[in-house]
């Protein structure tokens, strides 16, 4: 007996096509996946610097009290060009960010660029709560109260009834901007007496 050749059926590549659409479903939804994964980690380091450059202002506040600290009095009374302003100079923007007021000029006008430990770029200004430069005892100050009326506490510290002396602090303000990588900037603003 000879065996007789069976006539083969067409094959029609069905198979194919669907196997062909869902490689280009599966490729485009591994992409989306990847971009996905790349923003998330872009914003997370970007957070980061951040971060990273708000602890730079840290450090940088802590630059300008220690400096603020070895002035003695006298010498606050008047500017300290690139690093301290004897007047308060209400309306100025640190940030660059307010189209109606005056643009601080940090390159001229502040101390720095200093490296801190993280390798950011840090400058500082302080300004002293007056109107104006001079005696604080002969211009208007922001400072801490001397107590309310006599032989009142009110602002003062007591021991017992009886209110005990204080001495009238100036306040100050310190900015610091600092610069980190990747065009991060941070500002940080804190007043101390």
């Amino acid at each position: 007996m000879s065996a007789r050749a069976l006539p083969r059926a067409r094959q029609r590549g069905a198979v194919l096509f669907i196997a062909l659409i869902v490689l280009v479903a599966m490729s485009l939804a591994g992409i989306a996946l990847i971009r996905g994964v790349d923003t998330a980690n872009l914003i997370a380091g970007n957070l980061a610097f951040k971060q990273n450059a708000t602890h730079g202002g840290d450090w940088g506040v802590e630059q300008a009290r220690s400096w603020l600290q070895l002035q003695a009095a006298p010498a606050l009374y008047a500017d300290v060009p690139g690093r301290y302003s004897a007047a308060m100079q209400t309306g100025l923007d640190f940030t660059g960010t307010d189209p109606s007021a005056p643009d601080f000029d940090w390159d001229a006008n502040s101390f720095g660029p200093v490296t801190d430990p993280a390798g950011n770029e840090v400058s500082y200004v302080v300004h002293r709560m007056c109107e104006l430069a001079g005696n604080p005892g002969s211009v208007n100050c922001v400072r801490t109260s001397l107590g309310g009326t006599t032989g009142g506490t009110q602002g003062g510290a007591t021991y017992g009834g009886a209110a005990l002396p204080s001495t009238s602090q100036i306040y100050y303000r310190i900015t610091v901007r600092v610069t980190g990588p990747r065009n991060t900037v941070s500002y940080v603003q804190v007043m101390v007496n």
